[in-house]
């Protein structure tokens, strides 16, 4: 299939175009009707919104599936029927539910390198998107899907679920307040055991699967079962390792509650220490981004046992994770009082002076995920701009890219927030837009 450009996309842009000039929305759905979605991407996350997310709201379909891999597509289809009575349609190639005028959004559980594109286009066909972290695959894309968004007029919400948080947003309200003091130092933590993806030869793509598509924007290369299904985390071609994978929501986490957008500077260090691998990308790394007053900085070990996630069993309940060992936290330092803060619904504690503990304030993950999908869905219908709205998250995004172009280059980096990129470092804003393969190219202009 060709890119979505055929006759019917260019009539549909167009329209786009000039109702979203007017301030007006295209596919609003009605107060009474149920919001129609399509899946873009139907692996575990994307089958897990599905199933135990969107599904089980009354006034939503999910009408399609889409993915590169049929068996993938099928599996999902199976448990969605199996679910709420009803078969999605399955394809692998999402352009084409793109031409259904009764389809209001996409959802894209994608790797991160179709992110971009995929929104960009379903902006473009007039759906709404849900696009899961991080917003991109490069600086320079993230930005093309804020200039889509607004100037298709199209709801894009991404996949931060901590926005919708109650927890979170009184964590903001209250670091803001005289008794905490200005924050001048924040710590980022992303440490967790992550299994060695050892080494593995390249290889023919399995029967079922497009790779040509699977690939899309990213440059060609020979199929390997070690840069597929999930492993491509880990490979520069496709993400940008645990920083921009799992590390971007504590990162935004953190720059919400600090309240800044465009660091001075930023430097990083690391490397692969533990794992003799195909990784690519670091499995011990930090980075120090510099703001006018706050220093904040990214800790990460992927090989570290005792660094945890936010166990399962108290994510929903009145219980904090042990902190020194809460491998996904922040801390932020004021000048009166000290925070713990806990993602997947860790709750947040603030600490006094004398060290003793002032107040704490539980969270409620699985609430946090019900409420963002209740914000985009809701927002389809009102047109106001989401939680984590595609320019709020792209922000946060860059942040981690940032670190990740410091630790590529090796060296301190000075930002230039007019362009997004860094002042007078050729080599450093090289890896601010990669190179495309036709036709799955990001255009200039959305």
């Amino acid at each position: 299939m060709q890119p979505f450009n055929r006759r019917d996309f260019i009539k549909t842009s167009v329209l786009a175009t000039s109702v979203a000039a007017a301030g007006v929305s295209i596919n609003a759905v009605g107060a009474n009707d149920r919001v129609v979605l399509g899946w873009m991407g139907c692996g575990g996350r994307g089958t897990y919104l599905a199933t135990e997310i969107f599904a089980k709201r009354p006034d939503v379909e999910i009408r399609y599936g889409a993915d590169p891999d049929s068996d993938r597509a099928r599996s999902f289809a199976d448990q969605m029927e199996k679910l709420t009575g009803k078969r999605p349609e399955v394809m692998q190639d999402f352009r084409k539910f793109l031409e259904d005028p009764e389809l209001d959004g996409v959802v894209s559980a994608t790797p991160d390198h179709w992110h971009a594109l995929g929104t960009i286009w379903s902006c473009q066909a007039g759906k709404d998107v849900y696009v899961e972290k991080p917003t991109s695959h490069s600086i320079w894309e993230s930005r093309k899907m804020v200039e889509a968004a607004r100037k298709y007029n199209r709801v894009v919400q991404v996949g931060a679920q901590n926005r919708s948080a109650e927890y979170f947003v009184k964590a903001m309200e209250y670091v803001r307040g005289e008794k905490f003091g200005k924050i001048h130092f924040a710590r980022v933590v992303n440490s967790k055991l992550r299994p060695s993806i050892g080494k593995k030869p390249d290889g023919e793509a399995p029967p079922g699967v497009d790779y040509d598509l699977w690939l899309g924007p990213a440059p060609a290369r020979p199929f390997n079962p070690n840069n597929y299904h999930y492993n491509w985390h880990w490979f520069w071609d496709f993400s940008g390792g645990d920083i921009i994978n799992d590390g971007i929501h504590q990162i935004d986490i953190a720059r919400a509650l600090i309240g800044e957008k465009y660091p001075k500077a930023v430097s990083s260090g690391g490397g692969v220490h533990f794992y003799n691998d195909d990784q690519e990308t670091p499995d011990t790394h930090s980075v120090i981004w510099e703001y006018p007053n706050i220093t904040m900085v990214f800790e990460q070990t992927l090989w570290s046992p005792y660094m945890k996630k936010t166990p399962m069993e108290i994510r929903d309940l009145d219980t904090l994770p042990n902190w020194p060992f809460s491998g996904t936290r922040i801390e932020l330092y004021g000048e009166k009082e000290f925070m713990y803060f806990g993602r997947h619904g860790g709750g947040w504690e603030v600490f006094n002076v004398d060290g003793k503990s002032e107040l704490v304030t539980h969270g409620y993950f699985m609430k946090s995920q019900e409420d963002h999908a209740a914000n985009f869905i809701d927002c389809i219908r009102s047109r106001n701009l989401p939680k984590s709205d595609i320019e709020e998250l792209h922000y946060s995004t860059l942040l981690s890219h940032y670190g990740n172009i410091a630790y590529r280059t090796g060296r301190r980096l000075h930002i230039d927030q007019a362009t997004e990129g860094f002042v007078n470092d050729d080599e450093a804003n090289a890896l601010v837009k990669r190179k495309y393969r036709e036709p799955y190219v990001v255009p200039e202009t959305v």
